[in-house]
């Protein structure tokens, strides 16, 4: 147990998070049994760590631990939770929490034996948390934790503490809003850099971006989707070259016969395969309103920017670009449909928006637009890059 300690206290005296995550303050910390999900990069242990850190200092109260240790192989949770507990031990924070066979059985056991011990794990986001785990999901509070918003890569770029909007203060303030943003800082200097590598915390690293972006997008690949959906490893190659397919198409309405032929496998595999891209936050689906899986998306998305980016080794369109930007943006909390009507994507069943540039065709009352490469708007006209605030 020392030797957890010992780690514990080193990883939390060492950790640095820059800007602070949102999500911090939108959990509710007193649940007992708290998962938060995210796909691989996108910060979670240090999330753990800076949460141990805050709330904790080197208190032996709480306790970081990974099941990347081999300690695990010979002892289980219940027994390490009993021990810990003994010792005075209230919050136990797990990394890595996939990589244990039992989890979910044991995360309940814990839960039902040690009613003063609060549990705090992350998860990959192909991980079924609630729908489908009968073990834990009457008892768990999920979360998940996305990437860098624009505005938090913003606050990290300029030292500032610029703060989030809801969609509906955007769409009725976004000309007060703007210009109070653009008094401090221009949004627009930051804008491409943030669609480029801005998305994943690891930009931060003396890395090269590129580099560690595809190795995590194939640790997504082989971990995320073959471990934790146990598919054999001969498959890998049919489920690269397939995001590859779509990468270098989207947004695209996907063939699905024609992928069948190319990738050399039935049709219902070809949808598996593509719902666990997605849930590995590797693509984004868009169906129509009143639509979702199993049936085909009416488009295919890259997760975010970034991904297009490392993939398209030609370049990226800007078009394509810009709408990736804001069906990521606002997926995070809001229902994103295809529109009905001649607009590129429908929130909430409500409102209807059409991603545009600067100068277009004469434009309507009836729809919002996005419009990119602008600093302020004006009524119906918001600048694209607001919309990077919504968290």
């Amino acid at each position: 147990m020392e030797t957890f300690y010992n780690t514990h206290k080193y990883l939390v005296e060492h950790v640095h998070s820059p800007v602070r995550r949102q999500l911090m303050d939108e959990i509710d910390w007193n649940h007992r049994l708290i998962g938060i999900k995210g796909s691989r990069g996108v910060g979670k242990t240090t999330f753990l760590l800076q949460y141990a850190k805050d709330c904790f200092g080197t208190d032996r109260s709480c306790l970081y631990i990974n099941f990347n240790n081999f300690y695990f192989t010979q002892h289980t949770l219940v027994e390490f939770a009993a021990d810990f507990c003994k010792q005075g031990g209230k919050t136990l924070l797990i990394d890595q929490i996939f990589k244990y066979e039992n989890w979910s059985k044991e995360l309940r056991e814990c839960y039902d034996k040690f009613p003063e011990l609060h549990i705090v794990f992350s998860g990959s986001s192909v991980m079924r948390l609630i729908e489908g785990n009968e073990d834990i999901q009457d008892i768990v509070a999920s979360y998940n934790l996305r990437g860098f918003s624009f505005r938090e890569f913003l606050n990290l770029k300029t030292g500032l503490q610029l703060p989030s909007y809801n969609i509906e203060d955007i769409l009725q303030n976004h000309e007060s809003i703007c210009k109070e943003i653009c008094a401090q800082v221009q949004p627009l200097q930051y804008f491409n850099d943030y669609l480029h590598h801005g998305f994943y915390p690891f930009f931060l690293e003396n890395r090269n971006y590129s580099e560690n972006l595809l190795k995590t997008m194939n640790m997504m690949l082989e971990v995320d989707i073959l471990l934790i959906k146990q598919i054999d490893i001969k498959y890998l190659s049919k489920i690269r070259k397939l995001l590859y397919i779509l990468m270098s198409s989207v947004p695209a309405g996907p063939n699905v016969s024609q992928l069948s032929l190319e990738i050399e496998t039935s049709r219902a595999t070809i949808m598996n395969y593509i719902k666990y891209l997605k849930d590995a936050r590797l693509l984004n689906l868009l169906y129509s309103e009143g639509e979702e899986f199993p049936k085909k998306p009416k488009q295919i998305y890259a997760q975010n920017t970034n991904l297009m980016h490392v993939v398209n080794h030609e370049g990226v369109n800007r078009d394509d670009e810009l709408k990736t930007f804001f069906y990521n943006a606002l997926h995070a909390r809001h229902k994103v449909n295809m529109c009905r009507h001649n607009t590129d994507f429908c929130i909430d069943q409500q409102f209807h928006f059409r991603v545009d540039k600067p100068v277009q065709a004469k434009k309507t009352n009836k729809l919002y637009y996005a419009i990119d490469d602008i600093e302020t708007g004006s009524k119906n006209e918001i600048p694209l890059w607001i919309f990077g605030f919504l968290y």
